[in-house]
């Protein structure tokens, strides 16, 4: 399925394309992620309750579930993969300038909302031109270096530290304004280096395998199709909580720390910041280690392991150092994300539902997990205190775990040792 081959040694266009797609992901998160990290400085200039903070994380996440489903679709139907993707960067780094302008609740709200419309279609794109053009062996680290490594330097790592920098040297606005301009750069990157691939995944309304002879299938028809697959109804499931486990660690972190835990801005801004470092080299080896023993035995492994974050915060807070090793430990479970929502989809279903079936996933985990956890989290915060929202996250990582453990296996490795030893001896 691969273009690139194996023409060009390191710098033949598999690799050129993983290193600029990784990047063009880590800007999305810097977008996405800002406004949690700015929180604290926003918050008390307009009047913000912990509520109406969970409405703003809800408000992107629903919809990004939105354009997710939407605009996978289209990007199957059309095979313009490109110039979707330029399109969704140009517009989500505006609104991080509407974001910027904002003088009201309503109107942050309103320009978080018009970003995940535009944001939430990357996500589908961008993994469905990894899979086109991966070599089968590297499917799972190709797709989990493009949706991890980017995202942990550029929205986990440098984003906190320099968006804070900016909020305490000049103002929020500001850093609103710094964050557009990456994804800019970004577009101008993607049109002139990346090309629609020669192998297009099939228009999903028309049967790429139909042996009965028909040929268009409806909407429905298609939904039907998806969700007759087991394992995209259990990534669904796991992808609504590790989403909501994740949205609230962005969310919810950077305000337990410095109201629950007195600790000032700066150090809280190192404390979110870290845990990107250990997801980093998740990236690389939790989607390898899936290549090799499989996707089922990692994702459960993982799901379990996503409980130390949450409970590292409630109960270290009296020791900072060690409290920051467990929730970056705790943190590497984000190298499970790609596993779940692209690659056991990717292999389960034919590749002319191949971006539907990751915006389903996506759209899923964004409209239940991402909407809703924000909200109640937002709401137990209120009414029972902030350390209520980090036991909601530890919940989320326990349900994902038990969903995981009826996964059926996807990995080439694991499916071609199973069939050698179904052979019959000859």
């Amino acid at each position: 399925m691969s273009q690139g081959g194996s023409q060009g040694g390191i710098w033949r266009y598999e690799n050129r394309l993983i290193l600029i797609l990784m990047f063009a992901f880590g800007v999305v998160f810097l977008d996405r992620n800002a406004y949690g990290y700015l929180a604290p400085f926003i918050m008390p200039e307009l009047g913000m309750s912990n509520t109406q903070h969970g409405f703003i994380i809800s408000g992107l996440s629903l919809t990004w579930a939105a354009s997710a489903f939407l605009i996978g679709v289209l990007s199957d139907a059309s095979g313009k993969r490109k110039v979707i993707l330029i399109a969704c960067m140009v517009v989500f780094s505006l609104c991080s300038v509407f974001s910027g302008l904002a003088g009201s609740f309503l109107a942050l709200i309103l320009a978080r909302t018009l970003m995940g419309l535009s944001e939430g279609g990357m996500h589908p794109i961008v993994q469905s031109l990894v899979v086109l053009e991966s070599s089968e062996e590297r499917r799972g680290v190709n797709m989990g270096v493009t949706q991890n490594v980017g995202s942990q330097i550029v929205g986990t790592i440098t984003a906190p530290i320099l968006l804070v920098w900016v909020a305490e040297q000049f103002d929020w606005r500001t850093a609103f304004f710094l964050a557009a301009v990456p994804g800019l750069v970004m577009a101008l990157i993607v049109w002139k280096f990346v090309r629609e691939p020669k192998v297009h995944a099939l228009n999903p309304l028309v049967r790429d395998e139909a042996p009965d002879g028909r040929g268009r299938e409806s909407f429905f028809h298609i939904l039907g199709k998806v969700y007759t697959a087991r394992n995209i109804w259990l990534c669904s499931i796991i992808s609504v909580f590790m989403v909501a486990w994740m949205v609230l660690g962005w969310s919810f972190m950077p305000v337990f720390f410095t109201e629950a835990r007195g600790i000032a801005p700066q150090y809280m801004s190192y404390l979110v910041s870290a845990p990107g470092f250990v997801a980093i080299v998740a990236a690389f080896l939790v989607p390898a280690l899936s290549d090799r023993i499989g996707r089922r035995p990692v994702v459960i492994a993982f799901c379990f392991v996503a409980l130390l974050t949450p409970l590292g915060a409630l109960y270290l807070a009296e020791n900072i150092w060690l409290m920051g090793v467990v929730v970056c430990i705790g943190w590497s479970a984000s190298g499970i994300f790609p596993i779940f929502m692209a690659t056991i989809p990717s292999e389960t279903l034919p590749v002319a539902y191949l971006s539907t079936s990751i915006g389903v996933i996506v759209g899923i985990g964004e409209a239940l997990g991402g909407v809703l956890s924000p909200i109640v989290a937002g709401g137990a915060g209120d009414a029972y205190g902030l350390d209520s929202t980090m036991w909601i996250m530890a919940l989320c990582a326990l349900v994902s775990g038990m969903a995981a453990l009826f996964v059926v296996e996807t990995a080439p490795v694991k499916l071609r040792k199973l069939a050698a030893r179904q052979q019959p001896a000859e």
